[in-house]
Formats: structure tokens, sequence, C-alpha cells
């Protein structure tokens, strides 16, 4: 049996074994995309590159039989650095979007397309689980977002954009409404306090997002009841004090304690926050002339804050100040005035909140890697359209201009979700994520987005009677017809030519092409049902990318 040194550990394999086993009883984790265990390796993606002293190149662990007295490097920077010119030469010829163009340009970055998929299947519950993931108040921003994800909406480039706002606002109001509104589990209570000075929109999200980590939050303000500019300075007819009311009650639920008509700097000092808590978030919203970068020092001063000549500085992506324990947010520090980028703030400040109670070092929100398709080319947006309603936008008619129930699903139908439906799963992005590669780093000339689906006319969420209904696929095997082929993310790796073949498909998968035109593809022109008509389910489970998914992700 073979003997080989790998990061200088010592380990004994099989003969035959290639470096890829012998790492893994190591316990040393290689990464691999177009591998899996019992097929075939066609070290096509290199992405499992090592050095094998005395060879000039790297090798593929992947498919490289070990000889004994090997001695194999797996994470020096040479292989790094390999292997992160592998994975941003596969997203050179990427077509696709990680997050819908909704969802980046969102300020809270909520999971938009996923809402109005759960919207359309009638699964209100997790669709406002999954708002209140990224926003606290949506029954708020339901009615005074200024609504920048529309502006993002691909779909306007057909005709309208999704009422993404108004469906936002439905599903809140319908959880305001329910007899048991969604409250998110929270983890056991640390004995770690926070204060939080302002009760506005970002304070509010703040508390919500750290009761949930466990914190327990005091919120200071100077005015009787909690809600800052959205109580005293937005007119009720755009924003009913019921409304906002039941949305801070449910922050209250969590364990929020209210100290109203309590100024910072004259009945409280900001040094005795400092002391009584062990971090203080600072979330004032407007106070005389905000600079981007820190409060003034007239600002801090009037809270009780010891300022240098420059201000209080603040760190934009941590929202740590130079005082030790002390976060700022919100308008206070940006002049936006967006209540959803106030929002955004106090979640994201919770990030970091968290991390320095809890002895991390102080990061902030992690940055998600993203692809992006850009502008569309000619008869791109008619590929998008094949899994959406083609009707127009719907126009409310229900409660204070709100959805009707129909109506919400009705333009839930309309979404041409442009987010790719295996993005927490895709190795790709999980592999330039944690290499730092750069998707536009090889710039060319793009390919056209294409899509395969066996029913588009078909492929529609919904359980109305004049909608169609969603299909699963039932108990059993999922069909071709649930699952969606885009060419654009394919690596070429094969596995489903293999999962194909190894499942006994009469007709199955094959390449076409030739060199750097080789393409996964139905031999014939046939459809994807025709290939895959008992392994559909195997072959997009053994897909490393977001070539092939299920149509529907709920």
């Amino acid at each position: 049996m073979p003997k080989l040194f790998i990061d200088n550990r010592e380990v004994e394999v099989d003969k035959d074994a290639t470096i890829l086993d012998a790492a893994g009883k190591l316990g040393i984790e290689i990464p691999t995309m177009c591998f899996l265990k019992d097929y075939k390796p066609s070290t096509s993606c290199m992405i499992c590159v090592v050095k094998v002293n005395g060879l000039d190149n790297l090798v593929p662990a992947c498919g490289t039989v070990v000889k004994d007295g090997m001695r194999v490097e797996s994470s020096s920077d040479q292989v790094r650095q390999a292997r992160k010119a592998a994975l941003e030469l596969l997203l050179s010829d990427h077509v696709g979007d990680c997050l819908g163009p909704c969802q980046v340009i969102c300020p809270a970055r909520m999971n938009i397309p996923l809402m109005i998929r759960q919207i359309a299947a009638g699964k209100f519950r997790e669709a406002i689980a999954t708002v209140k993931k990224d926003i606290a108040l949506p029954a708020v921003l339901g009615r005074i977002c200024p609504k920048p994800c529309e502006k993002g909406c691909r779909r306007a480039v057909f005709d309208e954009a999704v009422s993404i706002g108004l469906l936002k606002r439905y599903v809140a109001d319908l959880d305001l409404q329910s007899s048991n509104p969604y409250l998110p589990s929270c983890k056991p209570t640390q004995d770690k306090r926070v204060a939080i000075v302002g009760a506005g929109p970002a304070g509010l999200a703040a508390s919500y997002y750290l009761q949930q980590a466990g914190f327990r939050c005091t919120v200071f303000d100077d005015h009787e009841k909690p809600g800052g500019m959205l109580r005293y300075a937005v007119p009720k007819e755009h924003l009913p004090i019921e409304v906002l009311n039941k949305e801070i009650a449910l922050i209250e639920k969590l364990g929020m304690r209210f100290k109203g008509q309590t100024r910072i700097g004259t009945d409280l000092l900001m040094e005795d926050l400092r002391k009584d808590f062990d971090a203080v978030f600072v979330a004032v919203g407007q106070r005389r002339k905000a600079s981007p970068s820190g409060l003034k020092p007239g600002e801090a001063e009037s809270m009780g804050i010891e300022a240098s000549p420059n201000g209080i500085t603040v760190n934009g992506k941590t929202y740590q100040t130079n005082l030790t324990g002390v976060f700022a947010g919100g308008d206070a520090v940006h002049k936006r005035r967006l209540t959803v980028r106030a929002v955004a703030d106090g979640k994201e400040a919770a990030v970091s909140i968290n991390q320095y109670l809890s002895g991390s070092s102080v990061t902030g929100p992690v940055k998600e890697f993203n692809t992006r398709i850009g502008k569309l080319m000619d008869g791109e947006i008619e590929k998008f359209l094949a899994c959406a309603d083609k009707a127009e936008r719907t126009s409310p008619s229900g409660k204070d201009g709100g959805f009707t129930d129909r109506q919400a699903r009705k333009e839930a139908v309309r979404c041409l979700h442009c987010d790719c439906r295996k993005a927490d799963t895709c190795k790709l992005r999980q592999y330039a994520r944690d290499y730092g590669a750069r998707p536009t780093r090889y710039k060319g000339e793009r390919r056209l987005f294409t899509q395969q689906l066996q029913s588009p006319t078909n492929c529609h969420l919904g359980k109305d009677s004049s909608l169609p209904e969603v299909q699963t696929g039932g108990s059993g095997s999922i069909g071709a017809g649930d699952i969606i082929y885009e060419a654009g993310k394919c690596i070429d790796c094969g596995l489903c030519i293999q999962t194909a073949a190894a499942a006994g498909e009469e007709l199955g998968l094959t390449f076409v092409g030739r060199g750097f035109d080789v393409r996964v593809a139905v031999p014939f022109d046939r459809s994807i049902a025709q290939a895959l008509k008992h392994s559909a389910d195997q072959c997009v489970n053994a897909c490393p990318t977001g070539a092939l998914a299920f149509r529907i992700s709920l």
C-alpha cells in the first residue's frame, strides 16, 4: 500500500487511490466541482489542483493516482491562486444572476424572488418569514418605501415592474390581521445588554435582530412613544398609527424595553450608558447637519459623548465608532433619508454588535457573492417571460389601496424569477466567494441567455381556480417538466450525462459542439422531458451549479 505526505502529514492508502482519496482520509478538504464519488473523473474544472513535488505543473487531485513517496501541497499560495484563476475562467463564461436584480438593489437585501414564489404558491406564513429575515417593519415599508427594488425589476423591460412593495405589504398586513402573527425564534438570553439611542426605524430594527440573537435591548427616546419619524413626521394618511403600533408591539414581544421621554445628554449621559450596558447603538435620526463619515462634535456633545475636533468617526461597513462599544447608524450617519435604508442599517449594525459582544472580530455583514447578466440583449427578455404570466400589472382595489388575495396571487405570477434557484448550494458561487474570485477578471463577449422548460405555459405558481396549480412532482421522483436547464450556467462537467446513462435513459444527454463551444444538450434537439424520463431529480442533485435546477424553489 503506497504512502504519501499531504501538507507534511503521512497517510497510507489503497493501490489505485487518488490524491483526493488520500486527502479525504486525512480530513483535508480539497474543493471539487466536476467530481462525484463513484463517477469517472473528468478533470475539467481544475478546482481540485494540487502541487506534487518534482512535477512542473499542478495536477487535478480527483484524477491523479497516488505513488509511493509522493509529497503533496494542497493549500499553498500557488495552489490557491491557480484555483482562483480556474474559478475566474469559469465565471467569464457564466451567464446568470445569483441574486435577482430586485434583491441586489434593495438596501435590506431582502430575498424578493423567494417571497414572490411563496405568495404565488399560497405559502403566506413562509413569505412573511422570508420578509422579516431582512425587514423588521414590512407593513410600514409596504406603505412608505419608495420601492428602489422595482426600479431594478427586469420585468420593466417588457411592460411594467412587478408590484413588489404592494406584495410585501400584502403578506405583512395578512400577518398582522391573523390571530397568531409571526414571531421569529430567539436564542437563549445572554448576560449582555445593549442600549439603543433612538426609537426610529434603525433603532427598532436593531432591537428586533439583537433580541433574536439573545441580547436584551433597552431603547431610549426623547419622545413619549416609539417610532421616531414614522410616528411624528409621516402623515397618518400614508401610514396609519395602528399599523405602526402593531409592528412595534411584535418587536416588544421579543423582549425590547422602551424608555421614553429620556434625552441622552440631559436626562441620561452617554457615559452612563457605556457603563451600564455592554454596547450602545446610536440611531438618533437626522440631527442638525449629519456627516456621511460621522457625527459632528455638536451632536456628540448633545448626547454627552466626548468628541474629537473631527467628530465621532463611524466605520461605514461595521457601524463601529472610535468609541469602544459604541456603534452608530441610520440618518445620523447616512443622509439618504430612506426608511428602508435606516431599517437595513439597524439589521446590519446588529450583526456587528453581535460580533462585538460575542468576542469575535467585528467585520460586519458578509457581502454576498453575485454574478450579473447585466443589460439584456435582443430576444433575451422573451426567454425570461417563458415562465411568467404575460398579464399587465395588477391594479390594487383592496383596503386602503392594498391587494386583495386574488390580486396578490395574480401579480406574483408576473415575476420572471431572475434569481438562481440553487444560489445557496451552487459550488461555483461557494468557491468563488471562498477564494475571492472576481467574475469580471476575464471579460469577453457573453453568450445569449437561454433556459429550457418542459411546459413553459404551465409553470406559474398558484392555487386560485383561475391560476395553474403548483407542480412539485408529488412524493415520488421529480419529472423533467419540473426542472429548468440554463446552458449559460453549465461548466461542462458531464455529471448529468453520466447520471442519465447510469439510470438507463434511452435518449439522455450528451456533449455537442467543439472546443470552447462545447455544451451539454439533448441529442437530436429533443426536449429535456424526453431526455430525462427517469433521472431528472438525480441530474439536478448532481449538477454543481444552477444549470439544472428544480423550477419551483420554495
